[in-house]
């Protein structure tokens, strides 16, 4: 046991010391840090501010944001110019709460006659464009003259009198193939312009093509949040590429200031003596005090320490609380060195990526001990790419089932970034198995697409009576190992799921041609969210047709939509794939009807009348076993329509739906 007469001595000589500190360190505290100076906001006249983790090249230094967000000046327009594709973009917005801003082709804001000349092309940029868009495609130099019947926007000045060159929706495009002369066009550009659907384009019968230029889009950016440290009065800004808090007395690794950073004010001089004062005084206090308490302890102890057993446990660690979550989350998960994982994955070559998504890039590695990895690193190691790691990490370690992903572990918390190691999964996806690079109708006979289907649902079934539910089910969150079994992966969006309640109110996330309508309306996630999204990979299944493709007719581009439509009609043999032997073989043809049905009521607008994920299972099971069957009022199968279908809103449910 430590003598009181030490703790005090000890205690006493810390108070000097800071206070000694404190005095010498206080003048330094007065000036800015020339990096927190250097990242000041900028404008460029007109137009918002410029801020981490965007920098004004020229006016700003490099370090105040990353290098792929460099902006430039327009001296015209004085509003920032962000550069893509061969193409300059002003932007004329920027919402950091949100990380989107809103942009216009330069050529269409100072150009009478804009021609934008080149594609945009997000590949390997933080940018993605917001969904709600059109593309406006535009044709240069065609030879053939565009049909009457198609509404079309002269390019008045292409340059070329003798060539025509005009606009035209990509959907009306894509509806008269074989009247457009695209093929004898000597160029082809598709401009993203903002709407809220193809029911504005009858709004633009009336503009010119630059007006429909000018209309501009939104884009969306991923980077570190700058919220905690613009909070703590600091300024963002980056040293080799790796997120700092810029503030006042210098760089901080961590996302926030401390509180003597904040900027000092004109009277900070007479603060800090006060400060200084009162802090001596209180010392003087302290130590009288503690003199005395002591002193009594000590006379205490020297009585009753020999009548005392002796206590052999020692006082509390000092480790923060989030140390200790971190430990305590982190409980049977191997943790995993930074180099480790570096030399595991080649220094994280891109020839080993596996894929990437919204939250980070996938690596093939192979560990010392011979075992092939996946590991995911997340882009940035900020407050949002935190929680989603802890998610994660959280969520898999208490999960245990055949069709899911394993997670063999993790990067420590000291590590330079959030990484995740998961079983590594060869064959690749279901997406590439049906209408990716791996396509072929040979190795996905209908009986193995009824498997997976099957061994999909068992998982998904499962982490509901987990009360987790996945949030981003699709057919790329699929693995296929060589003999074809399922590991979902990716429960990046996944949320414990509250047990007292009957959804979770928030903003709708996932992938588009997937999202629950019902969740998109009302903001209310609930486990019928993943029902929904499961039909669409059972369409997938049964057309080998990818959940969106915006070349295909208006109201066919959402699988969904095409697969409620098909069924109503009976038109449901139009979307089958060919190579499953639909029209030859009478077993296939039984067991397809029967999962487009039972896809169809997964696929109802109200999510009260869907099945829940484990009648989905056992139904797909019985299908499997049986040929088709269960509850489900099936059309004769020897006729020549495919089903009789009700309409979605009207259909009779024959079982419980809870």
């Amino acid at each position: 046991m430590i003598p009181p007469c030490f703790c005090y001595t000890s205690l006493h000589k810390n108070f000097v010391t800071f206070i000694f500190h404190f005095i010498l360190l206080t003048p330094q505290t007065l000036s800015l840090d020339p990096k927190f100076k250097a990242c000041e906001p900028k404008s460029c006249g007109k137009g918002p501010e410029i801020s981490f983790p965007f920098y004004l090249s020229g006016r700003q230094k490099s370090f105040c944001g990353y290098p792929s967000f460099d902006l430039t000046c327009d001296d015209e327009q004085k509003l920032p110019v962000l550069g893509i594709s061969g193409e300059d973009y002003l932007i004329n917005n920027i919402s950091y709460l949100t990380q989107s801003l809103q942009v216009v082709n330069a050529r269409a804001s100072r150009d009478p006659c804009p021609s934008p000349m080149h594609n945009l092309t997000l590949h390997r940029t933080p940018f993605l464009v917001n969904p709600s868009y059109i593309n406006f495609s535009m044709l240069y130099n065609c030879s053939d003259h565009p049909p009457d019947d198609i509404p079309t926007y002269p390019l008045a000045c292409s340059g070329n009198t003798s060539l025509r060159s005009f606009g035209v929706f990509q959907r009306e495009i894509k509806g008269k193939e074989k009247k457009l002369p695209s093929g004898s066009c000597q160029k082809l550009v598709h401009v993203p312009v903002s709407a809220s659907g193809w029911s504005d384009v009858k709004l633009f019968l009336d503009m010119t093509y630059v007006d429909i230029l000018k209309r501009g889009f939104v884009l969306n950016w991923t980077a570190h949040s700058c919220f905690l440290c613009n909070s703590s009065g600091g300024r963002c800004g980056t040293d080799d590429k790796e997120f700092v808090c810029l503030c006042p007395d210098g760089p901080k690794i961590h996302d926030t200031c401390s509180r003597n950073d904040l900027p000092p004010d004109p009277n900070v001089k007479l603060k800090v003596g006060i400060g200084a004062a009162a802090g001596v005084v209180g010392l003087t206090a302290a130590s009288i005090f503690w003199f005395v308490y002591h002193r009594r302890k000590t006379k205490s102890y020297r009585t009753s320490s020999a009548l005392l057993p002796r206590n052999l446990s020692s006082d509390p660690s000092s480790k923060s609380s989030d140390v200790e979550k971190a430990e305590e989350l982190l409980v049977g998960v191997r943790l995993f060195s930074y180099e480790e994982l570096e030399e595991a994955t080649n220094n994280f070559d891109p020839s080993k990526e596996l894929g990437d998504g919204g939250f980070g890039t996938v690596y093939y590695g192979k560990l010392k001990d011979g075992r092939s990895v996946a590991v995911k690193r997340l882009f940035d190691n900020n407050f949002k790419r935190a929680e989603q790691f802890r998610n994660e990490v959280e969520i898999l370690t208490g999960l245990r089932h055949p069709n899911l992903v394993t997670l063999f572990g993790c990067s420590s918390k000291q590590s330079r970034d959030l990484l995740l190691v998961y079983e590594y999964v060869a064959n690749g996806t279901l997406a590439d198995h049906l209408h990716g690079p791996q396509a072929n109708p040979s190795s996905l006979p209908w009986s193995t697409r009824l498997k997976i289907a099957v061994e999909t649902a068992s998982a998904l079934k499962y982490l509901h009576a987990s009360k987790i539910i996945h949030r981003d089910v699709k057919s790329n969150n699929i693995l296929l190992d060589q003999n074809f079994n399922v590991k979902v992966a990716d429960f990046g969006l996944s949320r414990l799921f509250p047990m007292d309640r009957t959804h979770v109110s928030t903003a709708p996330q996932g992938t588009p041609g997937y999202v629950d309508p019902d969740y998109h309306l009302c903001y209310q996630l609930s486990n019928k969210s993943d029902v929904y999204s499961f039909a669409v990979v059972l369409m997938e299944l049964i057309s080998s047709l990818p959940a969106v493709d915006i070349t295909r007719p208006r109201q066919e581009i959402n699988l969904s939509n095409m697969a409620v439509v098909k069924i109503q009609n009976h038109k449901l043999h139009e979307m089958v794939d060919p190579s499953l032997g639909f029209d030859t073989d009478t077993r296939v043809r039984q067991t397809v009807i029967a999962v487009a049905e039972l896809a169809f009521q997964c696929l109802l607008s109200d999510k009260d009348l869907r099945p829940c994920m484990s009648h989905v299972q056992e139904t797909l099971t019985r299908i499997q076993n049986n040929g088709f069957g269960s509850e489900m009022d099936v059309a004769d199968v020897n006729k020549s329509g495919p089903l009789v279908a009700q309409s979605p809103d009207s259909v009779i449910v024959k079982w419980d739906s809870k």
